[in-house]
């Protein structure tokens, strides 16, 4: 089965305004709910404000993170810069995995001695947050597709909006009931469900910087279909990795035929072209080696 690399393409000055719109916003957003959740005594519009701020970092993180990717490799940096994008989500996941603990925390401590709550400007931030979360997820769905970095940024926006729609419930609860553990509970919710969007997605993020073979390549297959060029004897100390997200590369011992030795260009162009058009693995570095100098211990995956 071909693997296809269906992603969205999207101008990079187009991207990059995009960005700088959602930093602003949310800068803006941030201190706007800080100052009245400390107004109004909510911890919940605190805990919304401080997500807005992590998505704030998370943008300026990913600004600079597109801009130092699209630098071409050099004599420091063979393979380019686009690999500081990963790094860029990590940095991002792991901001939410604190951020949510730390609010788990609060929230607790506040459910114990819930505080009065000026539920008004609850609703009315929250309303704001909702619009600016909503904005900002809507510039950065159609780049995410094809970045886990703004794929990072995006699942910020996403949960920040629905946070936001709690907040709101939150703050009417406290005006017609006067339920004032409503505002610690919402907080520990928005918290869960930001810890559960952060250990969802770092995985993959972790997968990629520890070199792990990409996910959706089946090892085997690849394995085999080059084995099965014409003029290879045996494929063996196979190493897949990703370069970057949508880069899968392949470094692999080949053992030539016997008698075929001067065919060899044409063996590695068949090899090459197999592992593009099938399997999109556009990165490989083959090994040839004569049947008769192979290693003894030949393995299937393995230091070479």
């Amino acid at each position: 089965m071909p693997h296809n690399h269906d992603h969205a393409h999207l101008d990079p000055d187009s991207g990059d305004k995009r960005v700088a719109i959602a930093i602003w916003a949310n800068g803006v957003l941030t201190v706007a709910q800080v100052a009245g959740g400390i107004f109004a005594g909510s911890l919940a519009l605190i805990a919304d404000a401080l997500h807005n701020f992590s998505d704030m970092a998370s943008l300026v993180i990913a600004f600079g993170a597109r801009k130092i990717a699209r630098r071409p490799a050099d004599a420091r940096m063979t393979f380019g810069y686009a690999r500081v994008e990963i790094v860029a989500a990590l940095i991002n996941y792991t901001t939410l995995i604190l951020i949510g603990f730390y609010l788990i925390y609060e929230g607790g401590m506040r459910t114990i001695d819930p505080p009065e709550v000026k539920g008004w400007y609850v609703v009315i931030l929250g309303g704001v947050a909702l619009v600016i979360d909503t904005l900002t997820a809507l510039l950065t769905y159609s780049m995410q597709k094809g970045s886990v970095n703004i794929r990072a940024l995006f699942l910020h926006n996403l949960s920040d909006a629905l946070a936001s729609v709690a907040v709101i419930v939150g703050g009417t609860l406290i005006i017609l009931y006067d339920i004032r553990w409503v505002d610690p509970a919402i907080t520990i919710l928005i918290a869960l469900y930001i810890l559960y969007l952060a250990f969802t997605e770092i995985g993959g993020t972790i997968r990629i910087l520890m070199l792990g073979s990409p996910p959706d390549i089946d090892t085997d297959r690849v394995i085999n279909a080059v084995a099965e060029v014409d003029g290879v004897e045996e494929v063996h100390h196979a190493h897949f990795w990703q370069m970057q997200e949508h880069a899968a590369a392949l470094d692999t011992h080949i053992v030539i035929s016997p008698g075929r030795w001067d065919d060899i260009e044409n063996i590695k162009s068949a090899i090459k072209a197999r592992l593009k058009d099938e399997f999109g693995v556009e990165h490989s570095t083959l090994e040839f080696e004569r049947p008769d100098r192979k290693h003894e211990d030949t393995q299937k995956y393995g230091h070479g």
